[in-house]
């Protein structure tokens, strides 16, 4: 891969460890500062949602990139809705004991549910407003957001050699509780298999003879942002502490104090 070709994968591999610092630090901010960081984040994400529709028409590089970013901005206000403890679920306690099995998982869905129904309807929403459309970064980045999201939550679920936990602020510490530390289960794998074949795909079909210059970086954006779901799949199966690349963000902070009892 020559040098030009190289400058996507080091774009969106900067932008995706900065913007997930950045919603890190904000939520480790203080209490004080929900409502306001929340304030932040919909300015944020509804220019994302400008973004997206003024891009949809665009095939030429700046067209991606800024698509790219408006995707990125409406991933960031549901992650900071969910860690900020805005939009989660109706069940905001720890998992019963005595809960095994599909009421395991009956209590861990109600815990996220709200969320994961969010994230949904803006995946629904941006097929709508891009379908069709020349420009389709923005639906693809959310798309492979969200798919290697789910899969990480149910391979925590399952269960995985190396949790996440530092991610978790004090007032989530309930959903440590549907977390399961030991072997890796079967769909780690799996995921990890059908990730890599997936992000090769795309990277490969980057090369295919005649693609425009706004397709190919296209292509390369999202090729590599589905291997670096698959680098954190692969944090899950390790014993490496991913939480150390985003030290500068969660460290000596104050967790925002929510109250987790039951609604």
């Amino acid at each position: 891969m020559t040098g030009a070709l190289a400058w996507p994968a080091v774009i969106v591999l900067a932008t995706w460890w900065l913007s997930t610092g950045v919603v890190l630090g904000l939520v480790w901010l203080g209490p004080g500062s929900r409502w306001f960081t929340m304030a932040l984040a919909t300015v944020v994400a509804l220019a994302g949602v400008l973004g997206v529709l003024s891009s949809r028409a665009e095939s030429s590089t700046e067209g991606v990139y800024l698509a790219f970013a408006s995707a990125l901005a409406i991933w960031a206000w549901h992650e900071l809705s969910f860690l900020l403890g805005v939009v989660t679920g109706p069940w905001r306690q720890r998992c019963p004991p005595d809960a095994t099995g599909w009421r395991r998982f009956g209590f861990a869905t109600r815990a996220v549910i709200h969320h994961e129904l969010a994230l949904a309807l803006s995946l629904v929403a941006l097929v709508a407003v891009t379908w069709g459309a020349t420009n389709q970064v923005a639906t693809s980045t959310f798309a492979a957001l969200w798919a290697m999201r789910l899969s990480t939550k149910l391979n925590i679920f399952l269960g995985v050699k190396n949790l996440t936990e530092e991610f978790i602020p004090e007032h989530l510490q309930y959903l440590r509780s549907f977390f399961r530390q030991g072997k890796a289960n079967p769909l780690l794998p799996t995921s990890i298999v059908v990730g890599a074949a997936f992000s090769c795909w795309v990277l490969g079909s980057a090369f295919t003879a005649g693609l425009g210059e706004g397709a190919q970086l296209a292509q390369l954006v999202v090729g590599t942002l589905l291997a670096l779901g698959v680098l954190e799949h692969l944090f899950l199966a390790v014993p490496l502490r991913e939480a150390a690349l985003w030290r500068w963000a969660i460290r000596a902070r104050t967790p925002v104090e929510v109250p987790t009892g039951r609604p």
